[in-house]
């Protein structure tokens, strides 16, 4: 064998040597896939996903699926090139799903804690609108020559305006924003352990943009614990975007009629104890998984309307929901056969 020839063999094996391990090489990117789906009515191993206690239940039927999405790491080229020209998968840089400076483990435990947080949120939401008042609001301060001067104090615990029980301080702004400015409220508190009473005509917010009606009163909430226990038990799934799905799933064993109608449902939404709901990530991967269960109907984030509209599933239509009440209006349209209001494109 010539030398030029083994030149060339040599140079051959090295190039294809180069290449292979090229291929193999772990890229800085993960890949987001469709998760497997949970219905919050049913059963995992056995165990109800939701339990509550402290309530009467009711059989429900239906399902209300939360969705998930899963996370495929340590790419090679070749994964990470097949994932770009996937429609099912969406391949990231690796610092969207982990942040430097935090091991897989710290990330994995900090979205055990955000699931956490979305139940507590879950079933204050839940309670809130069944009527439970779930903070307690206290008057932190009275703005200086606003009209609640002299009738509210700080530390008074306000309790109802114009004899509307108030579930929390949300409510107090939405009540008072429903109001014209000059018009006169009455505003229950507690003051001392005594209730009371006091009439309190509104002024106009100062500042930019619109006047609006206020009474001039900065307010603390305190948290106040559902009057019912909820036990949700779902391994291996984290983050804050089952909230929505755990609210209806709680409010479907709470009360009648059903919620779903006996359709299957799902959806995704992160919650807050007022009941506004929240954009997620991964609605793309969320509508492939649910598609493929045959869900009728897809609850979606206002905030994830237009990503979520951008190639739909056919044949799934896909509520808009920016509140919890949303989320029931839209339910409540499907069982009657009317026309919930949807994402569009």
């Amino acid at each position: 064998m010539s030398r030029r020839t083994l030149t060339l063999l040599l140079a051959t094996l090295l190039a294809v040597g180069l290449t292979a391990g090229a291929v193999q090489a772990r890229v800085p990117y993960v890949a987001l896939g469709p998760g497997p789906t949970y219905n919050t009515l049913g059963e995992v191993g056995g165990t109800p996903v939701i339990a509550i206690e402290g309530r009467q239940t009711f059989p429900t039927d239906g399902r209300l699926d939360l969705t998930t999405v899963g996370v495929q790491s340590q790419l090679t080229l070749v994964e990470a090139l097949r994932g770009w020209f996937a429609r099912d998968l969406a391949v990231v840089p690796r610092e969207v799903v982990y942040p430097p400076g935090r091991t897989d483990a710290q990330v994995e435990e900090k979205n055990t804690e955000l699931m956490r947080a979305s139940q507590g949120s879950a079933t204050a939401a839940a309670a809130r609108q069944l009527g439970f008042r779930v903070a307690e609001v206290t008057v932190a301060e009275a703005t200086p020559g606003a009209p609640a001067v002299g009738l509210l104090e700080t530390g008074d615990v306000l309790t109802s305006l114009d004899g509307t029980m108030l579930r929390d301080a949300a409510e107090l702004r939405s009540l008072i924003a429903a109001k014209q400015v000059g018009d006169t409220v009455r505003v229950g508190f507690v003051r001392g352990g005594r209730p009371g009473t006091v009439a309190i005509k509104t002024g106009a917010s100062g500042g930019d943009g619109p006047s609006r009606p206020v009474i001039g009163v900065m307010t603390q909430e305190k948290p106040v614990d559902a009057p019912f226990e909820v036990t949700i038990s779902l391994q291996d799934v984290g983050g804050p975007s089952a909230g929505l799905l755990f609210t209806l799933g709680i409010l479907d064993k709470l009360g009648q009629p059903s919620l779903t109608g006996g359709k299957y449902i799902a959806g995704t939404g992160e919650i807050s104890a007022d009941g506004t709901v929240g954009a997620i990530g991964g609605i793309t991967q969320k509508l492939i998984a649910a598609k493929a269960k045959g869900v009728e109907a897809f609850l979606v984030p206002a905030d994830n309307c237009a990503e979520a509209a951008r190639q739909p599933p056919a044949d799934l239509p896909l509520l808009k929901v920016a509140t919890l009440s949303d989320a029931l209006t839209g339910l409540e349209a499907l069982r009657e056969g009317g026309q919930p209001v949807l994402c569009t494109g």
